[in-house]
């Protein structure tokens, strides 16, 4: 049986003097998903190759599950690792691998040598054709097939030696911790989630903001987003996530300002809120699930109106897809069936039913100066009262 798993990474390899950094952001990761599994695994890095190997009994199914969910991983490769004891050895430990993970020898097959240290007595190719014979002879079944395999047998010539065969996808992208940290906005719907995941898998740390109303919303909503930010934490890692009391500023809102304009002005109140809490974290950017023309919020006029409070910036991974894409990324990823829960969230209460699709940002910096009576000491109160909880993996 495998020993151990190699841990394949793509986009890291290309960084160039800076690899190591990403190398090593990585393993740590990995470790840490590790160590949250019975295995006391070790994860340890060597000439361009990533090794997670247990020390003790584990549950197989249970480390792949781990290491899925560690961006940076794009294949994860159960794997025997053994000594250089000599050609012989090698070819004995082949077949013993193929019996050990093949119950049914009735497949065609290619061997795939990679000779790293080049002092190995045979080239590459030499590897491949008497490996080839050695499992021809022991599984009389099976066939070579060189263009279209239905099994490729890779051996590596390293310090130690490598087998495997299996190749099961990892998450891609970069490691967590690798570039920076951003502050996401997330709600109790489909979009925000998806939004958060897409750019943590781009190597960013997130914290969030949710803006709560009660008794407009419920504690279920607020659970939801809990629920939320647990599943993305799962691939994202800790998130602090910021439980902003919002209803005295949306009902202060919805009593001064004119109604068509309401979504308009609330976004940018919460954008700015949203901004004290990144600047307050180190974050450097904002992060939306907003998607172009989605919804009357979204058009690239009221785009340009909630940008306008910002002076950081805001991503938004989400901008160019269609409902379906999102909706396939949350099934993925473990959030929809969270996500569609019918616990509303404060942005969907106080919708009007005509709101501006093409807001001039004049106009409601107009409507917003009905609001300097209260509103500044009302966002102060906001933010002096909010609730931070502490979300783990």
């Amino acid at each position: 049986m495998e020993s151990s798993f190699l841990i394949k990474y793509a986009e890291i390899g290309v960084k160039g003097r800076n690899r190591y950094l990403f190398e090593d952001a990585l393993v740590q990761n990995a470790q840490k998903a590790l160590n949250r599994i019975d295995g006391n695994f070790h994860v340890t890095k060597e000439y361009g190759r990533i090794y997670a190997t247990p020390q003790e009994d584990y549950d197989f199914d249970e480390a792949v599950e781990a290491l899925s969910h560690v961006f940076g991983i794009v294949g994860i490769c159960p794997m025997l690792q053994i000594e250089d004891e000599g050609f012989e050895d090698l070819a004995a430990n082949v077949i013993r691998y193929i019996g050990d993970n093949y119950m049914d020898q009735n497949f065609t097959f290619k061997v795939m040598a990679k000779r790293a240290r080049k002092n190995y007595p045979l080239n590459s190719m030499e590897i491949n054709q008497e490996l080839g014979g050695r499992i021809l002879e022991a599984f009389p079944q099976t066939k070579v097939d060189v263009r279209h395999p239905d099994v490729v047998i890779h051996v590596e010539i390293r310090n130690h030696i490598n087998i495997y065969s299996k190749i099961i996808a990892g998450p891609a992208g970069m490691p967590v911790g690798t570039a920076g940290k951003a502050m996401l906005l997330l709600s109790g719907g489909i979009d925000s989630p998806v939004a958060g995941y897409m750019t943590a898998k781009r190597g960013v740390v997130i914290d969030a903001v949710y803006f709560h109303a009660p008794p407009h919303t419920s504690e279920r909503a607020k659970q939801k987003v809990i629920d939320l930010a647990k599943q993305v934490a799962q691939y994202s890692g800790p998130i602090k996530l910021h439980v902003v009391n919002f209803t005295d500023i949306q009902m202060y809102i919805y009593d001064q300002c004119p109604h068509d304009e309401l979504t308009i002005i609330m976004r940018r109140y919460m954008m700015r809120i949203a901004e004290h809490f990144a600047v307050a974290e180190k974050a450097n950017a904002l992060i939306t699930g907003e998607s172009i023309g989605q919804v009357a919020s979204q058009t690239m006029q009221s785009l340009a109106a909630t940008n306008e409070v910002c002076t950081i910036p805001v991503f938004r991974p989400v901008i160019a897809f269609d409902k379906q894409e999102i909706i396939d990324i949350a099934q993925k990823i473990g959030t929809y069936e969270t996500s569609i829960l019918p616990y509303e969230d404060c942005c969907t209460i106080f919708v009007a039913k005509h709101p501006v699709t093409k807001p001039n940002i004049n106009v409601i910096r107009n409507s917003e100066t009905k609001l300097a009576e209260k509103i500044d000491e009302m966002v102060q109160k906001a933010i002096d009262t909010v609730e931070i909880i502490e979300i783990g993996q």
